[in-house]
């Protein structure tokens, strides 16, 4: 992972906190704040590897318990735990595969929530969940795997423009040549 990269990266996750924070037109329709890390967390973990898990984990769980209600640090966690249950399995997954980006960010951002509110229950917290948190929870989960596949597109597109291919794959000789040995 290069520099331009983690750059890009780290702007992209910035100006999701922020608009996660300051636009309240999803949330005024829906009724339901959305999530997006978890979805860009799957992006993370497929494309970028562990070190970048770890370092969008703390910059993003981060930032966004920052700028919310949650004890400082619980998203990382959250988003930690997403991210390596991911990249365990990444050889086994076609992250190529546009069902499977979207079936990802279902579950990850599914399960974000959830292990967000174990922790705060495990931490001694009280949080409000009722009925209306089930239609929160699957709203979430809709708009964090539309959105998958969107990370892809714009992020990888966006890498191969920053990135040199690799000179390591070409040959300067065809694979399917001929040596001659001995007398001619």
């Amino acid at each position: 992972m290069n520099w331009w990269t983690t750059f890009c990266l780290a702007v992209t996750t910035y100006l999701i906190v922020f608009f996660e924070a300051s636009f309240q037109g999803i949330r005024n329709l829906t009724g339901a704040q959305i999530d997006l890390l978890p979805s860009l967390m799957v992006y993370v973990a497929l494309a970028r590897g562990s070190k970048a898990v770890v370092l969008f984990s703390l910059f993003g769980g981060l930032l966004f318990d920052s700028v919310s209600v949650n004890p400082l640090g619980i998203s990382v966690i959250s988003l930690l735990l997403i991210g390596f249950g991911i990249c365990q399995s990444r050889e086994l997954i076609l992250k190529d595969q546009q069902f499977a980006q979207i079936t990802l960010g279902i579950g990850a951002s599914g399960l974000a929530p959830l292990f967000t509110l174990l922790l705060l229950l495990l931490l001694g917290h009280q949080p409000l969940v009722g009925w209306f948190s089930l239609w929160q929870w699957i709203i979430g989960m809709v708009v964090g795997g539309i959105l998958t596949p969107v990370w892809f597109i714009i992020l990888g597109r966006l890498h191969k423009a920053l990135t040199h291919p690799s000179d390591s794959d070409s040959s300067a000789f065809r694979p399917d040549r001929e040596i001659k040995r001995g007398k001619h």
